[in-house]
């Protein structure tokens, strides 16, 4: 128990100290741009940090409220784009002639510039929370599909043949050995794409959206210096909610793959 105490101290206590730094640092350099140096619209560009957090504390509730709204359609999209990603990995790592067909076409799929993507789906849909729910699955389709496959084909030959000298069963070779094999880079995967799809979601909220925090972001950009503070107060909560996504992955991670050699006491040794 002190042993857990003393490891939680000794992370944490690195990361409070930089965000310490970074936040000294920010405050600093914006008092030099606007005191100092004189900067037209210093605090457009750079604002007051203290300003920001009280800006962000006096408009939680809306903050929360819109947030919470990207957030929701973020993870229906997700969990959607996830499960396409991970049926299609295992399908392609059963038949090669299903990895032939579709693999081009998922590569091609990413060469589409999701900037240019958003607003077609959403002339398309006309319904904001849809175009979100696509483009979050979108995003996370590829980055999961394609480390699943990697994953399924990391499998150790050896146990792989043993497996097949006691005449196992197909599914019980992808049950008991390619799944396992396979978390650790579904998870890298899944945290790659987790705050990719919040991204994706308040892009499509600047297309024209009732709610989400991509509204609020774009309506004090549109008011300018007057909404400085609101603006980059919707810009902390997307940064914020795209963190959340990748903490609440890693989390999940380490409850279904404890024995990765980062969640051992000992690093890489048992």
């Amino acid at each position: 128990m002190k042993g857990n105490g003393l490891l939680m101290r000794n992370r944490l206590l690195p990361l409070f100290v930089w965000i310490f730094g970074f936040l000294l640092l920010w405050e600093a350099v914006s008092w030099l741009l606007l005191n100092v140096m004189e900067t037209p619209l210093a605090q457009s560009k750079l604002p007051y940090v203290h300003e920001v957090m009280a800006t962000l504390w006096q408009y939680k509730g809306t903050l929360l409220k819109e947030g919470g709204a990207t957030f929701g359609s973020a993870g229906v999209g997700f969990l959607l784009g996830a499960a396409a990603g991970i049926v299609l990995a295992v399908l392609m790592s059963i038949s090669k002639i299903v990895e032939k067909l579709t693999f081009p076409y998922a590569i091609a799929s990413q060469m589409i510039p999701i900037l240019g993507l958003a607003p077609i789906i959403y002339g398309i849909v006309r319904d904001d929370q849809i175009s979100r729910i696509i483009i979050s699955g979108y995003i996370t389709f590829f980055p999961v599909s394609l480390n699943m496959l990697r994953g399924l084909r990391s499998v150790d030959l050896s146990a792989l043949e043993l497996m097949h000298s006691y005449a196992a069963k197909p599914w019980a070779v992808y049950w008991k050995l390619r799944l396992p094999a396979a978390l650790p880079g579904l998870f890298s995967g899944l945290k790659i794409a987790a705050p990719l799809a919040v991204t994706g979601a308040i892009l499509v909220e600047l297309m024209g959206a009732q709610h989400g925090i991509g509204v609020i972001m774009l309506r004090n950009l549109y008011y300018g210096p007057s909404h400085t503070y609101m603006f980059w107060s919707t810009v902390i909560v997307g940064a914020l909610l795209g963190i959340v996504s990748y903490w609440l992955m890693s989390l999940v991670e380490r409850a279904v793959a404890p024995w990765q050699p980062e969640f051992r006491p000992k690093g890489g040794s048992r």
